[in-house]
């Protein structure tokens, strides 16, 4: 064969593909398989268990074969059968071999001729057999029977083209020689898929069972409707050896015995029968190996690279040495520390593109969450309105001064900081007791270590919670103990303040006056002067705001400008002898902005509703005073709140942070060993005994493989692909309804037109066809199963 070192390789993989599947992986090592398919009766069973040497397949009338069985031919020096869903269970008898595919193939079809693709896997060892790897799928059928659904040809179609569809399997089309070769379903489905017949070979049988006077010599020669693989012949038991139960090693010498004593096939009945298939078959499967070799190759060494360290981990433990326990367990500790703190710190060797480290989810807790929730705060005390409602209160009860009003109302403000500091401690403390039980998985070995590191560790956390909590508290009180009015960054406002510059125009003097004009206007805290311009060194007046208040004026019909008026509460004049000043701009915003500042200054609207101080409360002076503590309260606030928002993360970092890394690598293993169970904690759990064996035994068949490759890539030739030829005479398959989606059915033209049922009337010769005076055949000889 010159193939012994692959042979070898085949029964390795198979086993490596067990070991993995015990331990639910993959090692995505698609070896070729050969798939059987062909029509009912076509003898596609027959063949397999001439290949074993025994009759272990159900049979049967109409549909027999319901579910796919993928038999692995072992050679051995023993023989017996194993089932894939029987581990460990070996048959010898081969009759009950034939009963457990009955029994599993009833488990999921019933017993009515309904059909599943879900495989049975039959793996059989024999001192008779070559390594092959074949698929006996059901045979073809156009009626449906029993419970057989109505679209059952649909059905088995699909259920063949999951397997032959692959580039990696070799079609083995099996065709009685009593039929009409040119309608064959098998070769019609192998052209849909193969259409270059690369990985196609015809199996023609019964040619013992042909009418008297015809033979298949022109097919099985290749010359008559031509493969590229070829044809090869079997004779297969009839159902008369097999009710009589005639020995199959018997059969096999009556099929030499046919092949040499036929005058049609005499001449090559050395590449007829079943042994020359059987090796063909065995030569095509080593072949498809050695094709793939260097991918296989890569790929099993990427496995072994990923798997080595892990194995030599597995082999350095011995859960039966205490030293090596107390060594796992000092190693885990400090793992566990360094873990830890590389997810605070986000400096793990790999980082993680799709999720935050468990530092990065704390620093946007710190620099996004809990600034926000301040905000939150912060604009609720630059609500005016409530700060005006506390100060008529202090007025009412007596006790108004301007000093008590702005400390009340800061202190009550800073009282409020306290809910959103504790809930910010509240939120790093779930974020951290995430990060740890991260880390603390990685214990999973050793699952009593684990339930015990991640409670002394969570203990340690709540408790640095508390004292964070209690420390929060104290920086709030210590804010409330003292307001310091004389820190640099309190801004005193001044009666000179200024709020807002900006153009109005004076729109309600007469023309007689000088009519409407623009000038520059400054606002301050006690006053509203104008200028010329915006130089402000020509002052035209200073309007004191005492007693102003503000009022709207509807736009002018013709006015492109937005006004508002200010006038007198007690009726006098505002400006020479006007009543009230008409103030008007460009823009509805910028009408907006001024009437906000007004309001900031003290000059309210000449109504207040809704939440407003009441319409009789109109004292201007406390108005004004409520402006200037409002703007004291919101200057002393933004003081408070910069130092809170830079000491709420640091006494996090102190507390709770640095102390956990600092008892997780100092002190941790210290309460472990205090417990005095340390040789219980390192107990393995069952899993992980079972993972390191399956480890082991993985890395030693991956390493057995390479090594039998290594070997194999020297020592092994190839047989060539056969020339291409015409295979255009195979009809493409017809069905009703279009295939499935998943299996798209290549289109196959026929150089001339061919009905159905019906051979060629005058079969062609091809160009690889022999001379007719080589070997004394008619070169226009109709199809052996055709009448002529």
């Amino acid at each position: 064969m010159g193939n012994r070192g692959m042979e070898d390789l085949i029964p390795l993989v198979n086993r490596l593909q067990d070991a993995l599947s015990s331990v639910g992986q993959s090692c995505s090592l698609y070896l070729p398989q050969i798939a059987v398919v062909g029509g009912q009766s076509a003898g596609k069973s027959s063949v397999l268990e001439n290949f074993v040497g025994r009759d272990f397949l159900p049979r049967g009338s109409g549909i027999v074969t319901r579910r796919p069985l993928i038999l692995q031919l072992l050679s051995a020096n023993t023989e017996y059968g194993e089932f894939f869903h029987c581990k460990g269970k070996k048959f010898t008898d081969f009759d009950e071999i034939r009963k457990e595919i009955e029994a599993e193939t009833r488990r999921l079809t019933g017993s009515n001729k309904g059909i599943s693709p879900v495989p049975i896997n039959l793996r059989i060892y024999s001192p008779h057999v070559l390594n092959l790897t074949l698929v006996d799928l059901p045979g073809i059928t156009k009626v449906p029977v029993g419970d057989q659904p109505a679209d059952i040809e649909y059905q088995i179609r699909d259920m063949i083209m999951q397997f032959i569809c692959k580039e990696n399997c070799l079609i083995l089309a099996v065709t009685p020689a009593n039929t009409d070769l040119a309608n064959s379903d098998a070769l019609k489905l192998a052209k849909d898929v193969d259409p270059q017949g690369q990985r196609t070979i015809g199996v023609i049988t019964k040619l013992d069972l042909m009418d008297e006077g015809t033979d298949a010599r022109n097919i099985l020669e290749n010359r008559l409707l031509p493969l590229r693989r070829g044809y090869i012949g079997v004779v297969n038991r009839s159902q008369k050896d097999i009710d009589v139960k005639k020995d199959i090693k018997a059969a096999l010498l009556a099929e030499k015995k046919f092949f040499l004593s036929h005058p049609a096939y005499k001449h090559m009945a050395e590449s007829m029968g079943t042994p020359y298939l059987q090796r063909i078959l065995n030569q095509q499967l080593t072949n498809h190996i050695r094709d793939t070799l260097p991918a296989f190759r890569t790929h099993l060494q990427g496995q072994l690279l990923d798997l080595n360290k892990e194995a030599e981990k597995c082999k350095q433990f011995s859960p039966d040495d205490p030293g090596q326990r107390t060594k796992t367990l000092l190693q885990s500790v400090q793992r566990l520390a360094v873990d830890f703190e590389k997810l605070i710190e986000g400096s793990g060797d790999k980082v993680d593109t799709v999720n935050l480290s468990g530092g990065a989810r704390i620093n946007r807790i710190f620099h996004e969450h809990f600034p926000n929730e301040l905000v939150k705060v912060c604009v609720c005390v630059k609500e005016t309105q409530q700060i005006k409602c506390s100060l008529i209160l202090l007025y009412m009860t007596g006790l108004f001064t301007p000093d008590m009003a702005f400390e009340a109302i800061v202190k009550k403000q800073i009282s409020r900081l306290k809910g959103p500091c504790i809930q910010f401690v509240d939120t790093v403390s779930q974020e951290l007791i995430s990060t740890v039980y991260q880390c603390i998985n990685k214990l999973s070995s050793f699952p009593k270590l684990q339930d015990e590191t991640e409670r002394i560790v969570t203990t340690e956390i709540r408790e640095q919670e508390s004292k964070c909590k209690d420390q929060i508290v104290l920086l709030i009180d210590i804010q409330l103990a003292y307001i310091n009015t004389k820190h640099e960054d309190f801004i005193v406002i001044s009666p000179s303040h200024v709020i807002r510059k900006g153009w109005l125009t004076i729109s309600n003097i007469g023309i007689m006056k000088g009519g409407a004009k623009e000038y520059w206007f400054i606002l301050s805290a006690e006053s509203l002067s104008w200028f010329k311009d915006d130089e402000e060194k020509e002052k035209k007046y200073m309007l004191p705001l005492d007693n102003l208040k503000l009022r709207d004026v509807e736009k002018g019909f013709r006015s492109s400008k937005f006004v508002f008026a200010i006038f007198n509460t007690e009726l006098r004049n505002v400006y020479k002898d006007y009543k009230c000043l008409e103030l008007a701009c460009y823009s509805q915003e910028e009408l907006d902005s001024w009437k906000a500042s007004l309001l900031q200054a003290g000059v309210y609207p000449e109504k207040v509703t809704g939440n407003g101080a009441p319409e009789n409360f109109t004292d201007p002076q406390l108005e004004r005073q409520v402006e200037t503590i409002r703007n004291l309260v919101d200057s002393y606030m933004s003081i408070t709140y910069k130092t809170i928002k830079d000491l709420m993360p640091k006494t996090i970092m102190h507390h709770m942070i640095n102390s956990v890394k600092e008892f997780i690598s100092s002190e941790l293993l210290a309460q472990l060993y205090a417990l005095g169970e340390c040789s219980a904690l390192m107990d393995e759990s069952p899993e992980q005994q079972q993972h390191r064996e399956e480890v082991l035994r993985k890395h030693a068949a991956l390493k057995e493989a390479l090594a039998v490759i290594a070997k194999f890539s020297t020592s092994t030739c190839t047989t060539p692909l056969p020339p291409p030829v015409d295979s255009s005479w195979i009809q493409p398959s017809r069905f009703s309804s279009p295939p499935s989606p998943t299996l798209p059915r290549k289109s196959v033209t026929s150089g001339k037109p061919v009905v159905r049922g019906h051979a060629p009337s005058v079969p062609r010769v091809h160009a690889h066809t022999p001379s007719p005076s080589t070997d004394g055949l008619q070169p226009n000889r109709a199809p052996p199963s055709v009448p002529r």
